[in-house]
């Protein structure tokens, strides 16, 4: 099945490159262009295309502005931004307005091509050099999240580090109850006390815990 390309981009020269290099592609399929946010939109709602290749610099709205949009009415439509911004403010905020791919317009014709086809099947592609902002954002989140925890470490009592224990390893309360002789009620009950005490909110979240705080590895 081919992948259905509508290309948004207010220079005719990148336009016409992009349709150069996406008809040597037998699945690529273009079915539409723009040269502004407003005429993207509406052809979207009209060709129901499965990617949308995006420029940010546009004349009327922003890239990121079209993105939001277009995500807001045809959420099954994947956006890949091709752009010469590579400064974090611009990522962030296209990947924040439901963007699929991330790719600088000096990138190689192969960057761009993979892009298109992980965002083709709801993946996402981010260009090797940008996915450096991902990687500092998360552990800057990483860093805040453990400073929240650190203060109820020392909370939890023998029992409570042991149930984290068994927890994290991803047994059924009643498995718990089992190996500690107690019923499956008294480990819920320390579950929640476990859960308040370092702030979590869910399994994923005990996990990342267990494994930062070396409880378990990765």
């Amino acid at each position: 099945m081919n992948i259905r390309l509508l290309l948004v981009d207010d220079h005719v020269v990148v336009r016409m490159g992009m349709r150069m290099l996406f008809d040597s592609v037998p699945d690529f399929e273009i079915v539409g262009e723009a040269d502004n946010a407003l005429d993207a939109i509406t052809a979207v709602s009209q060709l129901h295309p499965d990617v949308v290749l995006m420029d940010i610099g546009l004349p009327d709205l922003s890239g990121i502005e079209a993105t939001r949009r277009i995500k807001a009415d045809s959420p099954e439509t994947a956006v890949v931004a091709l752009t010469i911004h590579e400064d974090k403010e611009y990522f962030f905020k296209m990947l924040d307005a439901g963007a699929n791919g991330y790719v600088p317009k000096r990138a190689a014709p192969e960057e761009l091509i993979t892009a298109i086809r992980a965002a083709a099947t709801d993946d996402v592609y981010i260009y090797p050099s940008l996915a450096t902002f991902l990687v500092k954002d998360y552990l800057q989140q990483q860093k805040q999240q453990q400073a929240r925890t650190e203060r109820n470490v020392d909370g939890l009592t023998p029992r409570e580090q042991e149930v984290l224990l068994h927890l994290a390893d991803g047994e059924t309360n009643a498995e718990i109850a089992e190996k500690l002789v107690i019923s499956p009620r008294t480990v819920a009950r320390h579950r929640e006390n476990i859960m308040q005490k370092l702030n979590l909110h869910s399994r994923t979240e005990l996990v990342k815990y267990a494994i930062r705080k070396g409880i378990i590895r990765a």
